[in-house]
């Protein structure tokens, strides 16, 4: 993801085409050591490529993924069943959210690519 990312920043910053050598330079700034295969492999996919075209299609293939609204949509059909149902899931939204900040404290001090 590191690579992808890079090299989107690099064809954003006016580089169409990216070498390896453009993406370490912006690895690098960030303190993370560049994998040469791993490098080389999306330089090799994505070399030659529209970048706009190729969001453009991920988009598309992201379109047909679910994304985990079946549970709402079950239970609209019911008029009684949202309203039977609605004070335990506020209870469980309370319980997460106190589970959460519990949580949000074990990541204090580390780095996005640590």
């Amino acid at each position: 993801m590191r690579y992808v990312a890079s090299y989107l920043l690099a064809a954003l910053g006016g580089n169409s085409s990216p070498s390896a050598k453009d993406i370490k330079k912006i690895l690098d700034s960030v303190g993370i050591e560049a994998d040469d295969d791993r490098l080389n492999k999306v330089i090799s996919e994505l070399n030659g490529k529209n970048i706009e075209d190729v969001i453009a299609q991920g988009i598309g293939k992201l379109a047909s993924m679910p994304a985990g609204g079946a549970v709402a949509v079950a239970a609209a059909p019911g008029s009684a069943a949202p309203a039977a149902s609605s004070a335990p899931a506020a209870e469980e939204k309370k319980e997460e959210k106190k589970e959460e900040s519990e949580e949000s404290d074990d990541d204090m001090g580390f780095g996005l690519f640590d």
